[in-house]
């Protein structure tokens, strides 16, 4: 199955604040009331309190890392029923942690749902699986 491009925009959307620490590029990416799973802490960010969070602490998160870009392997476990979608993708971040280059290797779990007559990230959780200074 191939995904459709808007969620993979979406996760694009989500990257680029990452990298940037630029929220504009997520103020529709998110539904309502998301769930995050992250690997700072609280780790869960819940709602819209918890979006403001998690976006405080991405930004807190990335501080010391530059030159940040993401790159994907093929999408897994795709589902997809009606107005909710369900991908697992592997990723691979690399860029500059104080100064070192590095890699970092892991997982996106998410879930999207139509809403607003789009789609947008219900969830999605966050797994580290290797961490290289390079």
């Amino acid at each position: 199955m191939t995904l459709p491009a808007e969620m993979m925009a979406r996760v694009g959307e989500v990257v680029t604040f990452i990298a940037t620490g630029d929220a504009h590029h997520i103020a529709e990416t998110f539904t309502a009331d998301p769930v995050i799973v992250e690997n700072f802490a609280p780790h869960i960010f819940r709602g819209a309190a918890g979006l403001a969070a998690w976006r405080a602490g991405m930004r807190s998160h990335t501080a010391d890392l530059s030159g940040l870009v993401a790159s994907f392997g093929p999408p897994q476990d795709e589902r997809l029923a009606a107005d909710t979608a369900f991908f697992t993708l592997p990723t691979r971040w690399i860029g500059k942690t104080r100064g070192h280059d590095f890699s970092e290797d892991g997982g996106w779990a998410f879930v999207l749902v139509r809403e607003r007559g789009a789609w947008r990230i219900s969830a999605y959780a966050w797994a580290v699986t290797a961490f290289r200074l390079l």
